[in-house]
Parts: structure tokens; C-alpha cells; sequence
């Protein structure tokens, strides 16, 4: 049996057209973040110093995941000077530290629960 020109080139780009579909559903279910996950992402520590003047805390901190580091005592720098305002040491602490211009940097900084 022959197939019409018209029908197969309506079958082929059906054919061309749902691997694009299935892969941009799939890519737009990843793009976002579950809040679960994003709270996950934040290491725990406790401050030990908190340097005003230069914008920075010593944690020592748990692993933190998203650096592949292990757990240890270091001084960051913190991306917002507020950020010194709002703990003092021996504050149990939850945060994320990314690496900015080379250095490591506290961008997420909250109160452990």
C-alpha cells in the first residue's frame, strides 16, 4: 500500500516535533528548585569570632556539600556587612558559603532551628 507524500510528511514532523516537546517538559520539571532541596543546600555551624571591621565570620561548620569541603573551622567572608549584625559566637547557624571572586563567601545566613 502506498502512502500519500502529504501524509507522510504530516507523520514525519509529528515524529520530529514530540522528542522537542518531551525534552523542554523535562528540562522546565529541573530548572526549579524544590523548597525541601533549597533548604538542604544550607550547611550547619557555629560562629566562633565575628570580625566587624573586616565583614567576617569564623564557622565551624559541618560539610559543606555544595564545595565538597569536610567538616572544619574556617573564617569567611560575608556577602552582605549586615551579616555580622545579626549572630554572635557560639550562635548555632545555618548557611550557605559559594565561592565569589575566588573567595569564600557566607551569601545565605539564618538561626538554626
Amino acid at each position: 500500500m502506498k502512502i500519500p507524500l502529504a501524509l507522510s510528511a504530516i507523520c514525519l514532523s509529528l515524529l520530529s516535533a514530540a522528542p522537542a516537546r518531551a525534552t523542554s517538559g523535562h528540562d522546565a520539571h529541573h530548572a526549579a528548585t524544590p523548597p525541601a532541596a533549597a533548604a538542604a543546600a544550607l550547611s550547619e555551624g557555629t560562629v566562633k569570632k565575628v570580625d566587624k571591621a573586616a565583614g567576617k565570620l569564623t564557622i565551624a561548620h559541618g560539610p559543606l556539600d555544595n564545595l565538597g569541603m569536610p567538616p572544619m573551622t574556617m573564617v569567611f567572608r560575608v556577602s552582605d556587612a549586615a551579616m555580622v549584625d545579626r549572630v554572635r559566637a557560639e550562635d548555632k547557624v545555618r548557611f550557605r558559603v559559594e565561592k565569589v571572586g575566588g573567595v569564600y563567601t557566607v551569601t545565605v545566613l539564618e538561626p538554626a532551628r
